[in-house]
């Protein structure tokens, strides 16, 4: 798990950076959550997102937004986030430049940012999207969604609403030949405490069955 620096638009970000050394391995972006409420690439939603990729045969990065930890720059409510992202991919991409397929994932703000790169990057071929806040800020740019994915969500999430999510989920899933997964996990707040474990077995299922042909990388 090397850490690595790289050219932002605001400047030097940091990440953690998995290679797989399979010139043609996919990539995986995992973005965090918000970074004025202890949002870093530390999280432990992120932290297993990653390794979960590392598991199935990717490269995967995970990577502080501007201003957080050793990144420099300043928070920017979302737009200097989304730049930092698509800096991050293309990080990525120059160093697998024969990569099979690309995925992304975020949690809560990080959901947010990655469904916006998503918009942006047509190479972007799967998401996950953990906690999506469809309270908080405006997924109304998904029309329509370019690519199939899982959305979960706690069920007693008090930060954001479970029929908040359902509803961002019931428009999605309207589009034309994009399978959008939901699953609403039991008993868990907004942070998942202490449903980590119940979080990671729904997504490793869902990964287990839409990745088995990089299963054996």
């Amino acid at each position: 798990m090397p850490e690595v620096v790289f050219n932002g638009p605001a400047g030097r970000l940091e990440g953690r950076y998995h290679h797989n050394t399979d010139p043609e391995s996919p990539i995986a972006l995992i973005l965090h959550p918000h970074p004025q409420f202890g949002g870093t690439i530390n999280n432990q939603i992120v932290y297993h997102l990653y390794y979960s990729f590392v598991q199935r045969g990717f490269s995967v990065l995970r990577f502080n937004f501007r201003g957080v930890g050793r990144s420099q720059g300043l928070f920017d409510n979302g737009a200097g986030e989304m730049l930092d992202a698509a800096a991050a991919l293309d990080w990525m991409q120059a160093i697998n430049k024969e990569a099979t397929s690309c995925w992304i994932a975020g949690v809560s703000f990080g959901a947010w940012i990655s469904m916006q790169l998503l918009m942006r990057r047509p190479e972007l071929q799967g998401f996950i999207s953990v906690a999506p806040p469809a309270n908080l800020y405006d997924f109304s740019f998904l029309a329509p969604c370019p690519s199939s994915g899982l959305i979960v969500n706690g069920e007693i999430d008090r930060v954001v609403p479970a029929a908040d999510v359902q509803t961002l989920v019931e428009k999605l899933k309207t589009q034309k030949g994009i399978d959008i997964g939901h699953v609403v996990v039991p008993n868990a707040n907004h942070f998942f405490e202490n449903r980590i474990e119940d979080l990671m077995a729904v997504i490793d299922g869902y990964l287990h069955k839409n990745l088995e042909d990089n299963s054996d990388k």
